[in-house]
C-alpha cells in the first residue's frame, strides 16, 4: 500500500503543479484560489476514483486504448505550457480559468493521462478497494499541498512567480512530448503484435 501511495503521489505531482496553478489562477485572490484548488482536487480525485473501478470498462466500451489518453493529454497540455512560455500566445483564455471546472487544473493537471493510465495499470495488478485507499491517501496529501501553495506563490513574488511560470512551462512542454512519444511507441508495440 505505501509503495502505491508514494508512486501516485509522485505521479500527482503537487509541488510542481503547485506554481503552474496558481499562475493560472492569478487574477482570483488567495481565498478564492484556495477554494478553487480544494475543490478542483477533490473533482481529480473522484475522477481517479473512478478509473480505479469503470476505467478500464469504459474505455474498452468507446473502444479506446491507454496510447489515446496519453496521446490527446500531451497535446493539450503542450497547448497549456506554450501559452505559460510564451503568454502573449496563451491557449487557455484568462477569462474563462477566472473559475475553471475540471479542465484545465482537475484534469489535465491533477488527474492526467500518466496517473490514470498508472491506475489503470494498478487496478489490473492489485485488489482494486487497495488501489482506491492509495488514491484516497495520495490524492488527500495532494490537495492539502495545493490547497496550502498560494502562501508559497506569495512568498516568491510577481517576478519570481513569472520565472517559475515560465519554468514550469518548459517542464511542461517536455512532459507533453514525452507523453506523445510515448503514446506513439505504446500504439507502435501494440500494433507491431
Amino acid at each position: 500500500m505505501l509503495q502505491i501511495v508514494l508512486l501516485l503521489f509522485i505521479v500527482l505531482d503537487p509541488f510542481g503543479n503547485l506554481v503552474t496553478i496558481n499562475s493560472l489562477l492569478h487574477n482570483l485572490d488567495a481565498k478564492k484560489r484556495r477554494n478553487v484548488m480544494l475543490r478542483e482536487s477533490l473533482i481529480a480525485m473522484l475522477i481517479l476514483l473512478a478509473s480505479v473501478f469503470a476505467g478500464g470498462p469504459i474505455m474498452s466500451a468507446l473502444g479506446l486504448k491507454p496510447y489515446a489518453l496519453g496521446i490527446a493529454g500531451g497535446i493539450v497540455l503542450f497547448m497549456i505550457a506554450m501559452g505559460m512560455v510564451f503568454p502573449a500566445r496563451r491557449m487557455v483564455d484568462e477569462e474563462d480559468v477566472g473559475d475553471p471546472v475540471i479542465v484545465p487544473i482537475a484534469m489535465p493537471f491533477i488527474a492526467g493521462p500518466s496517473t490514470i493510465s498508472l491506475i489503470l495499470l494498478l487496478a489490473e495488478k492489485h485488489e482494486r478497494w487497495t488501489v482506491a485507499m492509495a488514491v484516497l491517501i495520495a490524492g488527500t496529501i495532494s490537495a492539502l499541498i495545493l490547497t496550502l501553495s498560494p502562501a508559497i506563490y506569495a512568498f516568491l513574488g510577481h517576478r519570481g512567480s513569472r520565472a517559475m511560470e515560465r519554468l514550469m512551462g518548459m517542464l511542461l512542454v517536455m512532459m507533453s512530448v514525452q507523453m506523445v512519444l510515448d503514446g506513439i511507441q505504446a500504439y507502435l508495440l501494440t500494433n507491431a503484435r
